[in-house]
């Protein structure tokens, strides 16, 4: 897999101040604001940085903590996880393995038989319903 690399200065020109916020300064969106929290269509999540695939709409559900939640990654290689202990607590977070733009973070309380929910950010990512 191709590395994407970009100066600060040309994610600040291809993205939205907000994408920018949340994937190259790990921001994260306010609870139930995002565009991605309710879409269930049949379809593929997309970096919104540099267009990997990321997510699948089967492994998608609906956790209730107001962020996009999925059940697996499209390809365990299309993420990376990394230690978080900001905020005083230990967390896993989820980058794109393709640009390392941040997008969110993965709980051991997914409802799915991986137990897992990858708690992600709409800002983060982009939507491509497959045709019907």
């Amino acid at each position: 897999m191709e590395k994407t690399i970009l100066s600060d200065e040309q994610w600040r020109q291809q993205l939205s101040p907000e994408q920018y916020h949340v994937l190259r300064e790990a921001g994260t969106e306010r609870p139930f604001t995002g565009a991605l929290n309710t879409e269930y269509r049949n379809g593929e999540f997309f970096c919104a940085g540099c267009g990997s695939k990321l997510f699948e709409s089967q492994s998608k559900f609906d956790s209730g903590c107001g962020w996009p939640s999925f059940s697996v990654p499209a390809d365990p290689e299309a993420v990376t996880e990394l230690e978080d202990n900001s905020l005083g607590m230990r967390r896993v977070e989820i980058r794109c393995s393709t640009c390392d733009g941040h997008l969110g973070h993965v709980f051991p309380d997914g409802p799915t038989d991986t137990g897992l929910r990858y708690c992600m950010n709409s800002a983060a990512m982009s939507f491509e319903p497959k045709p019907e």
